[in-house]
C-alpha cells in the first residue's frame, strides 16, 4: 500500500516560518518610528495598532485626515535591480505629502506588504525603507501586514501599498476656500520622478529605447536603473515649518496627472494659477524620457512631475519668509506662478512659456 501524504499550507506555497522571520527582522526598524502617542502601547506583532488619541486634546476641534496608496510600478524596478531599502521611501511620501495638502500633520500609518514568497531579508529591507520613511515624515509606524500570495505572484515579485491617518486643526484647515487673487505659486524641487508615470517610463526606456538598468547614462551621471529608483522626496515637515512661520493658503502635492492637473485641484472655481515654466530646468530624466520616446511635452507635463514635487500657495507678502523657510531646510524652491481671476480659462491651472535651458 502506498504512503500518502495530506495538504499542507506549506505545500500550497505559504511559509509561515519564513513571515514570523521577516517581523522579528524589521522590528528594530520600526522602532525608530516611535512617537510618543505609541510609546507603551505593545510591539510590532499585535493585531492593530495603538495611538494615544488623548494627545489630541490640546486640539480645539481635531480633523482627522486618511489618505492611502501605493508606489506603482516603479516596485517592478526595485525586484529588477534587487534594491529594496528605498521604495519605502517612495510609499511614506505618497501618503504623508496627500496628507499635508490640508495642513494634516502625519500622526501614523499601516503598510501593507504582498509577495509571491516570503523571503525575510527582502521583507524586512522594504519595511526598513517605510521606516525611514515615517522618520523623515515625523509619522509613527503602527503595523502592516505582510500577505504571501503564491500562484498569484511570482516568487520574486512583490508590491506594497500604506495607509496614513494625521490632524489639522479645523479653523487651520487648508483648502480652495483660502486661495486669492494675487497668492503666490511657489514650487518645491522634485528628487526626480518620484513615484508617478512609470508606466510610461518603462514604455520608453525599455520597449522604445532598449536599456538596461545598468545602462550608464551620461545626462545622469550614474545608471539608468540608480536614477529611476531615486526615492520620492517627503515634503511633510517642510510644510508643516511653513504653517508655522508664514501664512499658507494652501498646497498641491504634485503627482499623477502632473503640475497642472493636481494644481487645479486645489484653486477654487473663481480663479486660475498660471505656472511659468521659464522659472526652473526640470532635471534630465524628464529631457531623456522626452528624447527618448519621443514623448511631446503635453504628455510629459500630464505624466510626470518635471521637476516640481510640491505646491504652496501663499499671500504675496509672505514669499520672501517662506522661500527663507524652506532654504533653511535644504529645499530648492522658487516663485512659480501667481492666482489671478479665472477669466477667459477653462481651467483651474496652465503652464506658460518656455522651460529654462
Amino acid at each position: 500500500m502506498s504512503e500518502t501524504t495530506g495538504a499542507s499550507y506549506a505545500a500550497a506555497g505559504v511559509d509561515i516560518e519564513a513571515g514570523d522571520r521577516a517581523v522579528e527582522l524589521m522590528k528594530e526598524w520600526v522602532k525608530k518610528t516611535r512617537r510618543p502617542e505609541v510609546e507603551g502601547l505593545g510591539g510590532l506583532g499585535g493585531f492593530a495598532g495603538l495611538f494615544d488619541a488623548s494627545a489630541l486634546k490640546r486640539y480645539e476641534r481635531p480633523l482627522l485626515a486618511s489618505a492611502t496608496d501605493g508606489v506603482g510600478t516603479k516596485v517592478d524596478l526595485a525586484r529588477q535591480m534587487g534594491v529594496y531599502d528605498t521604495i519605502g521611501h517612495d510609499l511614506v511620501g505618497m501618503v504623508v505629502d496627500d496628507l499635508v495638502v490640508c495642513g494634516a500633520e502625519p500622526l501614523f500609518m499601516t503598510d501593507y506588504i504582498c509577495v509571491g514568497k516570503v523571503h525575510p531579508e527582502r521583507v524586512a529591507a522594504i519595511v526598513k525603507g517605510i521606516a525611514e520613511g515615517c522618520v523623515l515624515a515625523g509619522c509613527a509606524l503602527v503595523g502592516g501586514e505582510t500577505a504571501e500570495h503564491p500562484g498569484l505572484l511570482g516568487p520574486d515579485d512583490f508590491d506594497v501599498a500604506g495607509a496614513g491617518t494625521g490632524v489639522v486643526e479645523a479653523d487651520r484647515l487648508l483648502g480652495p476656500d483660502r486661495i486669492r487673487k494675487g497668492d503666490a505659486v511657489i514650487a518645491m524641487a522634485s528628487s526626480g520622478l518620484h513615484s508617478n508615470g512609470y508606466s510610461l517610463v518603462r514604455h520608453v526606456v525599455f520597449d522604445r529605447a532598449g536599456w538596461s538598468l545598468d545602462r550608464q547614462v551620461e545626462e545622469f551621471g550614474r545608471t539608468l536603473g540608480e536614477e529611476l529608483l531615486e526615492p520620492t522626496r517627503i515634503y511633510s515637515l517642510d510644510c508643516l515649518a511653513l504653517t508655522r512661520t508664514t501664512e499658507v493658503h494652501g498646497f498641491s502635492h504634485v503627482t499623477g496627472g502632473g503640475l497642472a492637473n493636481n494644481l487645479a485641484r486645489v484653486v477654487p472655481d473663481s480663479l486660475h494659477a498660471t505656472v511659468d515654466r521659464s522659472t526652473w530646468t526640470p532635471g534630465a530624466v524628464f529631457d531623456v524620457v522626452g528624447t527618448a520616446g519621443q514623448v511631446e511635452q503635453l504628455e510629459l507635463e500630464k505624466t510626470l512631475n518635471m521637476g516640481v514635487g510640491m505646491i504652496a500657495i501663499v499671500p504675496a507678502d509672505s514669499v520672501d519668509a517662506a522661500l527663507t523657510t524652506l532654504a533653511d531646510r535644504g529645499v530648492d524652491s522658487w516663485v512659480a506662478g501667481e492666482i489671478t481671476d479665472r477669466g477667459a480659462h477653462t481651467t483651474g491651472a496652465a503652464l506658460t512659456g518656455s522651460y529654462a535651458r
